[in-house]
């Protein structure tokens, strides 16, 4: 099987709602949720994607010729590229009932570790959602990050008493997702997080704790008294407000903030092995990418999962060649050009 005809088998297995577009940039589906557009006009999506494509990559191709390591130190184990599936949830409502949340966490978990990297996993509203994607974890010795809802404080505690037997590397919070949209149809409701909330759920979790949806430096240093261990700079795929500006925008000035005091990695837009290669350039350590995942799970499966995060590798791998950077640490602003859109980003 070839990426392409992941691509091919895709657009027959997913619903009207998701168009598998050769570049999954937010425009054709505007505004479709359920499904996996950016709500209401659909800009915070396409802000993300047109964001990255305005940052530009210096090339350096005088240097030794010398092996490229991409490999990445995370959750106290060795990865084979900074590159990893996000959390993605509500297949039948916003892509199609081929697949379910269990089949879903199985295929990505599996074919991500396939490539030498991991996959997160999702939580939902529907009663029994979470419970279905444990198995993956289990399936993977525990290699994945398993993502909760800002329930409760008492179901958070409750769901993380189930994660623990299946010790996991780690967990996540998405904590944006207290303005998601279809956990409001859904009638199970989430809820902000203070920082003292986050300081007992770090605790209570006793393994490396990551808070998803950060978008200020504010928010950020917040993370970081609470004991996270890291956080990702990430608007929900433009899914909670129409006017947020891109992840990556706002990265720089996070990164500042905190130091390496945490991990940090970004989502929203990514695309590429260039995209990676900048966001690493803009100061994330790491990043997810969500939307892709889900089409190559639908497309191939496992193998879709694996196809799909080796593509991402091999044009990250070429970047680096063509840079100068033989590791991950070599990649740092100065490789980067920040053109018109981008300029205002408060570099």
């Amino acid at each position: 099987m070839t990426y392409q005809e992941v691509l091919e088998n895709a657009k027959k297995r997913i619903g009207p709602k998701c168009r598998v577009c050769p570049v999954c940039d937010g425009r054709a589906c505007r505004g479709i949720i359920p499904g996996p557009g950016g709500i209401g006009s659909g800009e915070s999506f396409v802000v993300s994607h047109e964001y990255l494509q305005a940052v530009k990559i210096n090339s350096d191709p005088l240097h030794e010729d010398y092996d490229i390591d991409m490999s990445i130190e995370l959750f106290g184990r060795s990865f084979d590229a900074p590159v990893f599936a996000a959390p993605i949830g509500g297949l039948a409502m916003n892509y199609s009932d081929a697949m379910n949340e269990e089949e879903y966490s199985l295929d990505v978990t599996k074919g991500c570790r396939d490539a030498g990297t991991f996959a997160w996993t999702c939580d939902g509203a529907p009663k029994g959602y979470y419970e279905m994607t444990l198995p993956a974890i289990k399936a993977v010795d525990g290699l994945a990050i398993s993502t909760i809802k800002p329930w409760a404080q008492e179901e958070v505690l409750e769901k993380l008493g189930k994660l623990k037997e299946l010790h996991p590397m780690g967990f996540a919070m998405d904590v944006d997702a207290a303005a998601l949209v279809n956990m409001k149809i859904a009638g199970h409701p989430v809820y902000p997080k203070s920082g003292r909330q986050l300081r007992e759920i770090a605790q209570a979790g006793g393994m490396p704790f990551v808070v998803k949806g950060i978008m200020t430096p504010k928010s950020a240093d917040v993370c970081a008294d609470a004991g996270a261990y890291g956080i990702v700079v990430s608007s929900h795929g433009g899914r909670i407000l129409a006017d947020n500006p891109a992840p990556c925008q706002v990265l720089p000035a996070i990164r500042r903030a905190v130091g390496s005091s945490m991990k940090i990695f970004v989502d929203g837009g990514i695309r590429s092995g260039g995209d990676v290669f900048k966001c690493l350039a803009l100061g994330a350590d790491a990043v997810l990418i969500g939307r892709p995942y889900a089409v190559s799970v639908y497309g191939g499966g496992r193998e879709g999962a694996r196809l799909y995060t080796e593509k991402i590798k091999s044009e990250l791998h070429d970047t680096m060649l063509m840079t100068g950077c033989r590791t991950l640490k070599d990649i740092t602003g100065d490789k980067i050009v920040m053109n018109s859109l981008a300029g205002f980003a408060g570099q």
